[in-house]
């Protein structure tokens, strides 16, 4: 997978991927003006949709679909620089489902079909390439 991220003006980038769906992420410190989300929460937002996409294939093989299912995510960042997350809870809401099945597509989510989940234990590494 590949995705792009190009700077636009001030603090503004706009990120696509394979899918062609342009992300614009903005900060409004540092020049920005707050003309999208800022990274961080794009990558709870894209925790959050990873794990849902998973509970709702589990929860609909399970021959339980839910009728609504919400989940909340909180995390805490480090207080000094680098400021990464250094804790996430989420919590599951979903509408018309038995608890123990709901408990059990979370768990699986987590814990095996997560790929976001476990991109976020995952050891980094990087390359660079400068252009004039």
């Amino acid at each position: 997978m590949e995705v792009k991220v190009s700077w636009h003006e001030g603090m503004r980038f706009i990120g696509v991927g394979p899918s062609k769906h342009a992300v614009v992420m903005d900060t409004d410190a540092a020049g920005g003006e707050g003309t999208g989300p800022r990274p961080v929460e794009l990558m709870l937002i894209a925790l959050g949709g990873c794990t849902a996409m998973d509970a709702v294939a589990i929860l609909n093989k399970m021959r339980t679909p839910p009728r609504k299912l919400e989940i909340t995510i909180q995390a805490e960042r480090n207080d000094e620089h680098p400021k990464f997350v250094r804790k996430v809870h989420l919590h599951y809401r979903a509408w018309g489902v038995p608890k123990e099945n709901l408990e059990r597509a979370a768990q699986l989510s987590q814990e095996r079909y997560c790929s976001v989940s476990h991109s976020l234990k995952a050891d980094l590494s990087f390359s660079v390439e400068a252009l004039e």
